[in-house]
């Protein structure tokens, strides 16, 4: 018999606080005034002390995957810090479906709830497959489309900032710029111009070149990884901080390239398998919409000329043909081979694989690929690093150091 849980009544959905995890520190920020405009009063979770891990181990079984570890044990400890309602605040996470042990994510929450006798506290799910029928969160195509901009600023402001807080001459001062940018943003949104990207990415351009840097020259270094300990400062240790604290720039590409690949999977899916014939179309459309908002940042950045624009979707695809067949989906797939297939074209030799231990399909798609990669591009540095509870951060740092040193010795060569 299935286990029973509490279904989230959307209709009281202004009574709830909802609790989303972190991952991506800055789009993060502007969910909020997003979900308020539906009457979701949501909060982005910032707790991140060893007390996460410790409740993530004591709820979830060690062997289970790291970020849903992380993910639920900030929860736990959130819902233990007393400043909640626990019968007023709902839970929120995605769900990916398919190979991935995300998809589990959610069960794996509701046992943790149980755990502590707080069964009657909703979980809501994020996704688009049906895997949860009956979360209770109405996604609207307003909402949708506001989300979408969401995602493409967040990657924006992410790929302006990397290329400016490693040479700032006055610490501080990019993280100001955010500031402003985000402030600015959020009025967007609740005001309605946020779809004017081009005057939006002119604005961001601005103010981030406005900051006095040094014209020191560094090494760059890409992040790739499985999805959340990519981006996630929780869960990667801070890795682009620690990056530039060392002296090098870190080059991380936007998540909505992920959403693409989710997208040309399902055309591919058509093409190999003749599955989704009825939203084939559908799929062709979104690509290429979304494609369009990516380009209009990347014309903004090349016409300016201040900044490295980031690398066109397509072209990404096509630098990972030879390597990897696309029908490789589970995970991140194709797509982690891809993107350090297109970094180390552009010049980005030095890679860090964040990756949870254990996560087969990404091990698969990155430790797998790298003799293959190297085979065509014999300067490529690339160093994998298994994230667990049980493994050492002095272990990963050293390392990551290892990966650095070569860097260097590579530059000077």
């Amino acid at each position: 018999m299935a286990t029973k849980y509490t279904k989230f009544d959307n209709e009281k959905r202004d009574q709830y606080t909802i609790l989303v995890p972190s991952m991506l520190p800055i789009h993060f920020r502007l969910l909020k005034p997003i979900f308020k405009q539906s009457g979701y009063n949501i909060e982005v979770l910032t707790n991140d002390s060893d007390q996460v891990k410790e409740e993530g181990l004591a709820h979830v079984h060690n062997d289970t995957c790291y970020p849903a570890l992380l993910v639920i044990g900030q929860f736990i400890d959130a819902l233990k810090s007393g400043k909640y309602d626990l019968d007023h605040v709902a839970l929120v996470i995605t769900q990916t479906a398919g190979g991935c042990r995300a998809s589990n994510y959610l069960s794996l929450l509701r046992k943790a709830l149980q755990m502590e006798g707080w069964e009657h506290i909703p979980c809501l799910s994020v996704n688009f497959s049906g895997l949860e029928k009956d979360s209770g969160l109405k996604i609207t195509m307003p909402m949708l489309l506001r989300v979408l901009y969401c995602i493409l600023y967040g990657d924006a402001l992410m790929w302006l900032k990397n290329q400016v807080m490693p040479y700032e001459l006055n610490r501080g001062q990019t993280e100001q710029a955010i500031d402003e940018i985000v402030s600015v943003l959020e009025k967007e949104f609740v005001e309605g111009g946020y779809r004017h990207s081009k005057r939006i990415y002119k604005m961001m351009i601005e103010k981030m070149k406005a900051i006095p840097r040094s014209q020191e020259s560094k090494i760059r270094v890409g992040i790739v990884g499985e999805i959340y300990m990519k981006y996630s400062p929780l869960g990667n240790h801070d890795l682009e901080n620690y990056l530039m604290r060392e002296g090098f720039e870190p080059v991380v590409t936007g998540v909505m390239d992920f959403g693409l690949y989710c997208i040309e999977n399902g055309i591919i899916d058509y093409e190999y398998y003749h599955r989704h014939a009825k939203t084939h179309s559908l799929f062709s459309l979104a690509k290429s919409l979304i494609m369009r908002m990516q380009k209009t940042f990347e014309q903004a950045v090349k016409k300016d000329g201040t900044f490295v624009p980031p690398e066109d979707f397509n072209q990404v695809i096509r630098d990972g043909k030879g390597f990897i067949d696309q029908g490789v989906k589970m995970g991140e797939g194709w797509l982690l081979t891809s993107e350090v297939v297109s970094l180390v074209k552009n010049g980005v030799n030095n890679i860090i694989s964040a990756q949870p231990f254990g996560c087969l399909p990404n091990h698969i798609v990155a430790k797998g690929m790298v003799r293959r990669i190297k085979e065509v591009y014999p300067k490529a540095n690339i160093v994998a690093i298994d994230y667990d509870p049980s493994a050492s951060r002095v272990n990963q740092e050293n390392r990551i150091r290892l990966m650095m040193a070569n860097a260097k010795l590579n530059a000077d060569s």
